[in-house]
């Protein structure tokens, strides 16, 4: 029988108010004991009563974790938990948005000693502790070479380290150097030779010219003639014999290819860079301790512990901790920075987004609307990138007095700064921390797209003296103004006067049109006599004509096709140049959309990247879809985060295999990671964070090499397979017990390849070297029991994979038919459904995806296959990807569908979309720069140049 909870104490108010409701949700489900709570939200006892006693504020997780126990809706309560900590930080005791210090009674304190989301400025010097060892790097570097790249993530303090550690340390000595910064913003080179000219004046014998937030010559210039004479006069200016001029250049990690595509910063990033990696555990004790010890204050021991734990090791953490620290001080109590005032705050990302969410609450409804037009405004859409901050002139965002309270008040919370004439986010943090804000621009993010290029179409006939051969027609007008239709987008003064322009261009050329046609009809009229006797003589012709032209354009599309295939297949696995193989397949598509033509496009589309030191052998999503884990050849298997088919990015390498490793296989509730080593270990792996794995138990599977891998559907069981025909079954329930052997399943007799359990958990299948697939009884672990044999492959069956409904089985190997589908809706009678035929290799991996329509073939021909599997109807096939370099090994569905993802031999990992209509008709947002005529020359001599992706179209 549960224990009593104790009665809620205190007053009433949104601490209460949320506690009592989680407490009413626990009735609702029977009152289980917070036992049984803890083994279905796996979090201790402590932490899920104390969530709701009504203390502090729970963390978001804990509050979804508790509520998923308790079988609560867990949208509904991630909106309460977010009103809740508005509410909070709305009337917090000591809550003050300006950050001037000023208490509960509005009576003047101390100022801040942290920050926030902005960066340290040079006058915040005084503040600015942690990073000394890496400001003497790099004004070491910087005494070495005429010019350094300072190398970071968005979020590790690159900005600052520029602003309050390097400049204050150029200013002291004698002669100190002349100093200054710019950012490039659109127009890099005009600001490159206002900054050259204005180191001229003081004539001294060195001058250091620091370039913040390089990145913004990718994001916000247009231009990609402006960006490389602004690369090539920016590295000129330091080597340039005689020059007294050094540069020191911040750029964003996630932009450093972007910067190899520069032969200048290529050779300033072989020979000069200081990189930014996380900060030592005693510096971020010093980045927290000496600031407030600089006011006065004192931080709680168990409070530096929590902050320096959470954020050791985490690259982009800083402004959050920064942010979290500013939100904490100004729940201090007295002079004590405490533990709780940091949970009140929201902790970490909770603090930002609780911070927002009390500025999106203190708006009315219009400001709310208006604030989301601004805030969406203000960011870079990445390409293959992360989403970037973009400064915009404040005049662009209009003068009405609902603009203003909005950036007034955003600009009070320090999401946003307002200097000089610009706004622009305070930081990138914003975008990731804020779940509100990232909706935003999912929900917008095509519309936004078009946005930008409306804008850089705007620009371009402002450049060309407001030239009406610039102006927009057809159907790029139509989406310009679909994409400013509804008034969810600022536009500014220019963009709106290039739309006019451009409908009162169209309007005037339409009724040109009327005129003609008017007048032309009589003309038809007389005419129609004399082209009825015409055409009967010349439809022979054209019909040959036709014929000839189609069998032309065929060939070139194939030729076409080809070569984009060649292109993404380069040395590297990705397109020689951004966006041409793209522009190549989608050319061939419209020349002639056949299938073949349509594959080559779908295949050029699919992202790659370099995965292993060796072949990608196997690969699994976790369940939530969040995160991709890679197993190698060499020795290790790799963490990464997913972002749908854009690129991944890294997050861990699991090392210390002493072998090549051959699967990978998630525990279904993403906490636990298998690999499995050809050498016969099987290894359990904590990754609950996922950036500090640990190994939480090993096992050696008796026969040696493991080569397949599968947790049942209630994560208790660990099945592996491999040499000597034998298949294990590993209790692997107990989090604090080592894994045991339930079960040894005897009956192959020779290696097995894979295995797989329904998803009911009641049946495994096995698959090996002796070309049979096995079906058994697992329903009692202990004493399994054979159902099926299933033969028909020729050769080796190298993958099974079951069906969503447990009713499909498919199979994979060599031979003849290298994929067969099977019913086993009985399975202990499985029968034949079909044969898919296609591959001309053997058939490695097999996956259906989550709907159970599609299923996905990896193969030795380098090739995927996509084909339709619908219940009760004939098998057919959807697309063939290409691109892998050498054989296909594995594949794999994200767990919504929309992504699907494979691994080579030739070390890389590709992501392909599946929905394939929706992938062509977005080509043009992948293609980059436009192909020029020198290209279009090279590759298609013999027709008239014409871009597949034009004005607004193009990127």
């Amino acid at each position: 029988m549960a224990r009593k909870e104790r009665p809620l104490e205190g007053e009433d108010g949104p601490l209460l108010e949320f506690a009592t409701a989680l407490r009413r949700l626990r009735h609702q489900a029977g009152s289980p004991p917070y036992r049984d709570l803890s083994a279905r939200a796996h979090y201790s006892v402590a932490t899920l009563s104390g969530a709701a006693a009504g203390h502090r504020l729970p963390s978001l997780d804990v509050t979804l974790s508790y509520v998923r126990a308790c079988g609560g809706d867990q949208g509904e309560w991630e909106r309460r938990w977010h009103a809740a900590a508005a509410r909070l930080a709305a009337g917090a005791p000591g809550n003050d948005p300006a950050g001037t210090g000023a208490g509960p009674g509005g009576t003047a304190a101390q100022p801040a000693p942290y920050v926030g989301l902005a960066a340290f400025r040079a006058e915040d010097a005084g503040l600015f502790f942690g990073r000394e060892r890496l400001v003497e790097d790099l004004v070491d570097a910087l005494a070495r070479h005429r010019v350094v790249a300072l190398v970071g993530a968005s979020g590790a303090g690159k900005s600052s380290l520029l602003h309050a550690g390097l400049l204050p340390r150029l200013r002291v000595g004698a002669p100190a150097p002349a100093v200054g910064v710019l950012t490039p913003g659109p127009h890099p080179l005009d600001r490159l030779r206002r900054a050259l000219a204005r180191h001229e004046d003081p004539g001294g014998p060195e001058r250091v010219l620091v370039v913040d937030q390089f990145e913004e010559v990718f994001t916000v210039c247009a231009d990609p003639g402006e960006r490389s004479r602004f690369v090539s006069a920016l590295v000129a200016a330091a080597r340039r014999p005689g020059s007294g001029c050094r540069v020191v250049l911040g750029v964003r990690a996630d932009f450093y290819a972007h910067c190899t595509r520069h032969r200048p910063l290529v050779e300033v990033l072989r020979e000069a860079q200081v990189v930014v990696g996380p900060m030592s555990a005693a510096e971020l004790r010093r980045a927290v301790v000496e600031p407030a010890r600089r006011a006065g204050l004192t931080v709680e021991g168990s409070l530096q512990a929590t902050l320096v734990a959470g954020a050791h090791g985490q690259v982009g953490v800083l402004p959050l901790l920064s942010h979290a620290l500013l939100e904490t001080w100004r729940r201090r109590r007295g002079a004590a920075l405490t533990l709780d005032g940091f949970h009140a705050a929201g902790g970490f990302e909770g603090a930002l987004a609780q911070s927002a969410e009390a500025l999106y609450a203190s708006l009315s409804a219009p400001q709310q609307r208006l604030a989301r037009r601004i805030l969406v405004h203000l960011i870079a859409l990445g390409e293959g990138t992360e989403d970037t901050k973009r400064p915009v002139a404040r005049a662009e965002l209009g003068e009405d007095a609902d603009t203003r309270t909005v950036l007034a008040r955003a600009a009070a919370a320090r999401l946003i700064t307002l200097d000089q004439g610009v706004a622009e986010l305070t930081h990138e943090a914003l975008i990731r921390a804020w779940p509100r804000l990232r909706g935003w621009l999912a929900d917008d993010r095509e519309r936004l797209r078009r946005h930008r290029q409306l804008t850089a179409a705007a620009r371009s006939w402002e450049a060309v003296g407001r030239d009406p051969g610039a102006l927009l027609r057809g159907i790029p007008l139509a989406l310009a103004r679909e994409a400013t239709a509804g008034g969810t987008l600022v536009l500014g003064a220019g963009e709106s006067a290039f739309l006019e322009a451009s409908a009162a261009a169209e309007a005037a050329a339409g009724e040109s049109a009327r005129r003609r046609t008017r007048r032309l009809r009589g003309l038809v009229a007389a005419l129609a006599a004399l082209a009825a006797v015409a055409a009967l003589a010349t439809v022979n012709a054209v019909r040959a004509g036709e014929e000839v032209t189609r069998q032309r354009n065929d060939a070139v599309a194939r030729n076409l096709a080809e070569t984009a295939a060649a292109l993404t297949t380069a040395d590297t696995g990705t397109p020689a140049e951004p966006g041409l193989a793209v522009q190549l397949g989608l050319t061939a598509y419209r020349l002639s959309p056949t299938a073949r033509t349509r594959d080559g496009l779908l295949s050029t589309l699919m992202t790659s990247v370099p995965a292993h030191g060796k072949a990608v052998t196997a690969l699994a999503y976790r369940p939530d879809g969040r995160q991709l884990a890679t197993a190698g050849a060499d020795g290790t298997a790799r963490l990464w985060q997913t972002h749908g088919t854009g690129r991944p990015t890294p997050v861990a390498v699991l090392p210390g295999h002493p072998a090549d490793l051959r699967a990978v296989a998630y525990r279904p509730d993403g906490r636990t990671l298998a690999t499995a080593c050809a050498d016969g270990s099987v290894r359990l792996w904590d990754v609950n964070d996922p950036a500090r794995p640990a190994v939480s138990a090993e096992l050696a599977a008796p026969g040696g090499d493991v080569r397949a891998l599968a947790f049942s559907p209630d994560g208790r069981t660990l099945a592996t397979a491999g040499a000597g025909g034998g298949v294990h079954l590993w209790d692997v329930g107990g989090p604090a017990r080592q894994p045991a052997e339930e079960a040894r399943l005897t009956g192959h007799r020779d290696t097995v390849r894979a295995v797989a359990f329904s998803p009911d958990g009641r049946v495994l299948a096995t698959a090996g070297e002796d070309a049979t697939v096995r079906l058994t009884d697992v329903s009692d672990r202990t004493r399994p029991a054979a159902l099926a044999v299933v033969s028909g492959h020729d050769t080796t069956v190298f993958s099974v994979a079951f069906g969503p409904d447990g009713r499909t089985l498919a199979s994979a190997g060599g031979g003849r038919a290298p994929v067969r589908l099977w019913d086993v809706g009985d399975p202990r009678r499985p029968a034949p459904l079909a044969t898919l035929t296609g591959h001309t290799d053997v058939v490695g991996a097999v996956a259906f995806s989550p709907d159970g329509r599609t299923l996905a073939s990896a193969s030795d021909d380098r090739t995927v296959r996509l084909w339709s599997v619908p219940r009760g109807a004939r098998p057919g096939p959807l697309a063939t990807l290409a691109g892998h370099g050498t054989a296909v090994g594995s594949v794999a569905f994200s767990p919504d569908g929309t992504a699907l993802a494979s691994g080579g031999f030739d070390s890389t990992l590709r992501l392909a979309a599946t929905d394939l209509d929706r992938a062509l008709a977005g080509a043009c947002a992948h293609t980059g720069p436009r192909i020029t005529r020198a290209q279009w020359s090279a590759y298609l001599p013999h027709l008239d140049y014409a871009p597949p992706c034009s004005g607004l179209e193009r990127p």
